[in-house]
């Protein structure tokens, strides 16, 4: 079982009226998740720009926990706040320590083949280079490289995991699904080999494997 640390913030959304305001502000279905269950999702403006991407992790019935990017912490929570108007709902930062576990059970995120524990104790067997690795060739974005508030959900692959486009309204539906229906994005990211004939317009992310060989994450022409 291969464990990394990952560096995580928290903000628990709970109260009678948590799971409303969720399904109204996140881009992902939190109405389907059962207790216990977690989903990706993304936490977008008017215009669909990224706030933070998101795991919605359902820990009881009213009480939900939101796992992003450290420096994503204070932009949720106050983005939440600020839309709650009449929801009664508590929003507020916790702090627990994370780890990716690849294999076995846990939050279901956005790593594939990984899920993530709380407060396991449990001590890493991968360091930062070999989790690197394996994120770029599982394709994983990752906000500060592949991600940033400039960056389209779609361009980044993200609306194949994080979006729902059965679910009701939240910030940034429309041009979500206006694009989705109607039109095609200009880039996307894909994993690359960095000595083969692709043209990238811009690489974000690169590791060397024990071969030898360069991947990376690139944003490719259209």
């Amino acid at each position: 079982m291969d464990i990394a640390a990952r560096p995580r913030a928290f903000v628990r959304v709970a109260g009678p009226d948590a799971r409303d305001h969720l399904q109204n502000m996140v881009s992902n279905d939190v109405d389907a998740l059962e207790v216990g269950g977690a989903c990706p999702a993304l936490l977008l403006t008017a215009k669909a720009r990224l706030i933070a991407p998101l795991v919605v992790w359902r820990r009881g019935e009213d009480d939900f926990l939101l796992l992003t990017e450290p420096e994503l912490a204070e932009a949720v929570q106050v983005q939440l706040v600020r839309m709650r108007f009449r929801a009664r709902a508590e929003i507020e930062r916790e702090e627990h320590d994370s780890v990716l576990v690849f294999g076995g059970d846990g939050i279901a995120g956005d790593f594939p083949g990984a899920v993530e524990l709380l407060d396991s104790g449990l001590e890493p067997t991968m360091d930062e280079e070999e989790l690197e690795l394996r994120r770029i060739e599982a394709g994983v974005p990752r906000w500060g490289r592949e991600l940033d508030e400039r960056v389209l959900p779609a361009e980044a692959g993200l609306d194949r995991t994080h979006v729902s486009f059965t679910k009701g309204c939240y910030p940034g539906q429309e041009p979500i699904a206006r694009l989705h229906y109607r039109g095609h994005v200009n880039r996307s990211l894909q994993v690359v080999e960095l000595d083969d004939d692709t043209t990238v317009e811009r690489v974000t992310s690169s590791a060397t494997r024990p071969d030898g060989s360069v991947v990376a994450l690139a944003y490719v022409r259209t």
